[in-house]
């Protein structure tokens, strides 16, 4: 049977200035750990930290531009684009040119223990 997720979950987010995050489907909403789904906001000029994550993550840009820093360069993704990133891979994301709105698809699901935020 299906089932409503009738809210997210807002999660703190790292970077500055502050993106907001909104868990659907994961460990803190649904309690689900094989996967995590949440909206991301992100500020013009919001950048975090380079992280190396244990996890796969596919960014789905749904409004303005996502960088992805990466060994090989930086990647954009416009509206309708999106992008993987495999798990063990370095990358770091930014939002320079202007406001971004994306989903953020990670498997398995998001976690502080998993991300390996570089300082």
């Amino acid at each position: 049977m299906p089932t409503l997720i009738t809210s997210p979950t807002r999660v703190p987010a790292a970077g500055d200035p502050p993106k907001d995050i909104a868990e659907f489907v994961g460990r803190l909403n649904t309690g689900t750990d094989d996967v995590s789904i949440a909206v991301m906001s992100s500020p013009a000029g919001w950048e975090e930290p380079a992280q190396t994550p244990a996890f796969d993550e596919w960014t789905l840009v749904l409004e303005g531009a996502v960088h992805v820093e990466h060994a090989g360069g930086v990647i954009v993704a416009s509206a309708g684009q999106c992008v993987h990133a495999a798990s063990g891979e370095t990358v770091r994301y930014f939002t320079p040119d202007g406001p971004a709105r994306y989903v953020s698809i990670c498997r398995p699901a998001f976690s502080p223990v998993r991300v390996h935020r570089h300082a």
